[in-house]
């Protein structure tokens, strides 16, 4: 007769192998069906294996989740990490190559809600997730329903409580005298400003300041230039390459941030990380605060 700790040991080692069967399960089965931003539903065979991006912030939420090995192309914009550098490159927002996309054999396309070549590849019966991020909360939605394609729903969660608590360390950094100023922040030389209703303005909010622009105008609006002489922000935030150039625009003399130096100008591959809705946040936030603890005093009140 059996002894009792063999049978116990028994029960558990079939507990055991129930456990790895599951897991197998979940890494070979195909995922949950998934609704992307424009209420399609997704469904897949399998869990996707050979992923196209063709946002940046899509790359980079796929590499957060632990999937980068299973990108074999993106848009021409993503890079980071540098190791992505190197994979194919298909093309921007509005000119997305389907010829050079339908080559890699994907079996998911993750894609920005505007991307022009949605349709076209939906024809040849590739699938395609198109996905919004606006606003911060897009930004959860989306890693956690990149998380579900992936067949790890759980990392997307776990990602997403990270990023908040790099921007909640970051908090405490802000100096006080500039807590609720008012920033302009510009993402593009239009201009085109981010408003308190995009991410970068949540974001901004999160860290105790303001966006100049409402979010009544949209989440990233075209501006008449003179809008920023008449607003008068206390802070402004722009690439290196526009802050240098913005005393020379049109009446921008009178700005009192340019005039007194209440200025954050990022190069190139740091405000990359400001504009991209994606995981780096958190480090973003950081990023921000860096740059109005370097103030000089006298711009700082």
């Amino acid at each position: 007769m059996r002894s009792r700790a063999a049978t116990v040991w028994a029960r558990r080692g079939a507990v055991v192998m129930v456990a790895l069967g599951l897991c197998a399960r979940a890494a070979s089965g195909a995922p949950a069906a998934v609704t992307d931003d424009r209420s399609h539903v997704i469904r897949l065979a399998t869990v996707p294996a050979r992923i196209v991006t063709l946002l940046p912030s899509l790359t980079e939420s796929v590499v957060a989740l632990g999937a980068e090995r299973r990108l074999v192309g993106t848009d021409r914009y993503s890079n980071w990490p540098a190791s992505v550098v190197a994979l194919p490159k298909v093309g921007g927002l509005d000119d997305a190559s389907l010829e050079h996309i339908v080559a890699l054999h994907p079996d998911l396309v993750l894609a920005a809600s505007s991307s022009r070549v949605i349709d076209r590849l939906e024809e040849l019966g590739i699938p395609v997730v198109a996905l919004r991020t606006d606003s911060l909360e897009d930004v959860h939605r989306v890693l956690l329903r990149v998380a579900q394609l992936l067949g790890v729903p759980a990392k997307g969660e776990e990602v997403w409580q990270a990023l908040n608590a790099r921007v909640a360390g970051a908090v405490v950094g802000v100096p006080p005298n500039l807590r609720g100023d008012r920033v302009y922040f510009e993402v593009s030389e239009a201009p085109y400003a981010a408003s308190a209703g995009s991410f970068v303005g949540e974001l901004l909010a999160k860290l105790g300041l303001r966006s100049a622009v409402p979010a009544e105008l949209g989440p990233f609006p075209k501006l008449n230039p003179e809008y920023v002489v008449r607003v008068q922000p206390e802070l402004i935030m722009s690439s290196e390459a526009a802050l240098a150039g913005m005393r020379g625009r049109p009446g921008w003399a009178a700005v009192r941030a340019l005039r007194d130096r209440r200025t954050c100008g990022f190069s190139s591959d740091r405000f990359d990380l400001l504009v991209r809705p994606g995981p780096r946040l958190g480090e973003a936030a950081e990023l921000i605060v860096a740059c109005l603890r370097s103030l000089p005093v006298e711009a700082t009140r």
